[in-house]
């Protein structure tokens, strides 16, 4: 998969035009590509806007939202005609995002199900996050969860990830 990230990754590096970077609020560095078995997703980073000395933290929001906005839509002919390509070439779906400070705003993307089987102490947990209002739903509870740890674990996740890259290196250079 990593292989594949790679190729991936460098595809969209080529494509993304060069005007995008020029744009007022344009990338200001280049796309972060996620992939994963069904999804490609690929996230720019907009200079976040000046909103002002005097403004407060929900005006700088507004500016952000309206940054993001102006871009999708200024880019989403030319985003529609690279994600097509890649969606003929590496057979996933495409969506596009933009990334403005910490903020993160994904454009039209996937939520693809995730059947799991479950002990009743696990399933109260998330009964007891929709109790609590914290979620709708079992699913969205779990969703709910898998975004917890992965913000509450990231340094853990980062390292099981360099861990099966080591794993995958020695298998390669392993008998066939």
């Amino acid at each position: 998969m990593q292989k594949d990230t790679s190729k991936i990754k460098n595809w969209f590096e080529a494509r993304v035009p060069h005007d995008w970077y020029a744009l007022e609020h344009g990338f200001a560095e280049d796309v972060e590509v996620l992939v994963d078995r069904e999804e490609i997703v690929v996230v720019g980073p907009l200079a976040a806007p000046d909103a002002g000395e005097d403004a407060q933290a929900a005006p700088a929001d507004s500016a952000r939202r309206a940054a993001v906005k102006k871009f999708r839509k200024d880019t989403r002919e030319r985003r529609m005609e690279i994600a097509e390509e890649a969606q003929e070439i590496f057979g996933r779906h495409v969506a596009w995002g933009a990334l403005v400070g910490s903020d993160r705003y994904l454009f039209t993307h996937l939520s693809v199900p995730a059947m799991t089987r479950m002990k009743i102490t696990e399933r109260q947990v998330l009964d007891t996050l929709v109790d609590a209002g914290v979620a709708s739903s079992r699913s969205e509870a779990l969703a709910w969860c898998v975004r917890y740890v992965g913000k509450k674990e990231e340094a853990w996740l980062d390292e099981l990830g360099e861990a099966f890259k080591s794993v995958a290196a020695v298998r390669s250079k392993g008998p066939e």
